[in-house]
């Protein structure tokens, strides 16, 4: 009896699991971040720098590209972030996958113009997904690690200016105003899942390379 040929097939499983969660979370940044580009261009009079992303999901031109975009995101962090999860079995990493794909379909599900439901599961979103980054950093290694690191801190940290901006005091969004102000917390959690995505897709020998073995 072969006894090496279990742990060849186990090897094997964990890299497709691997490649497929890279397959999925890719998918979700560039298909949302290629919405928002095209939402800002087909939605009338739309303000970049004034305006909130969510403004996409209100606009007759734009309303279901942008829901619709919303809620897949949160299907397909939720798939690959199960698929990922059973690489690395680290159950915390993957309940803020969970978190974080629940709120994105929340606010896909009730647009801006629903009221407060909409800002809460938005606001899940962005702490979850930034959160999210600063998760797998644990549970990376090598230059992922530090892009991970930086995705999660520069997203709370735009998060936090956020809250206080929409709070009262305007001027916590500088020259970028709000609107900036929210990609500068979507767009590097995105980018950073563009990047994992990349890296899982080219995992060899069940991403021993990538993931950090648990201590």
């Amino acid at each position: 009896m072969d006894v090496a040929r279990p742990a060849i097939r186990a090897h094997a499983s964990t890299t497709a699991e691997l490649r497929s969660a890279g397959v999925l979370l890719f998918a979700l940044a560039a298909q949302f971040m290629t919405v928002i580009m095209l939402g800002a261009s087909m939605a009338p009079g739309y303000d970049v720098a004034g305006g909130a992303i969510s403004d996409l999901g209100v606009f007759d031109e734009t309303a279901m590209l942008f829901n619709v975009s919303l809620v897949l995101v949160g299907v397909l962090n939720i798939a690959g972030g199960w698929l990922f999860a059973r690489a690395h079995g680290r159950g915390a990493v993957l309940a803020l996958f969970v978190v974080a794909g629940v709120g994105a379909m929340g606010a896909g599900l009730f647009p801006l113009d629903s009221g407060g439901p909409h800002g809460l599961f938005a606001l899940v979103a962005f702490l979850a997904f930034n959160l999210e980054a600063l998760a797998v950093a644990a549970v990376v290694s090598g230059p992922m690690r530090v892009l991970s690191l930086l995705a999660g801190v520069t997203g709370l940290v735009f998060t936090g200016l956020m809250v206080i901006g929409d709070g009262g005091n305007a001027a916590a969004f500088g020259p970028i105003g709000h609107g900036g102000t929210e990609r500068m917390i979507v767009y590097p959690a995105m980018l950073w899942m563009l990047a994992l995505g990349g890296a899982l897709m080219a995992a060899r020998d069940d991403g021993a390379s990538l993931i950090r073995s648990p201590h």
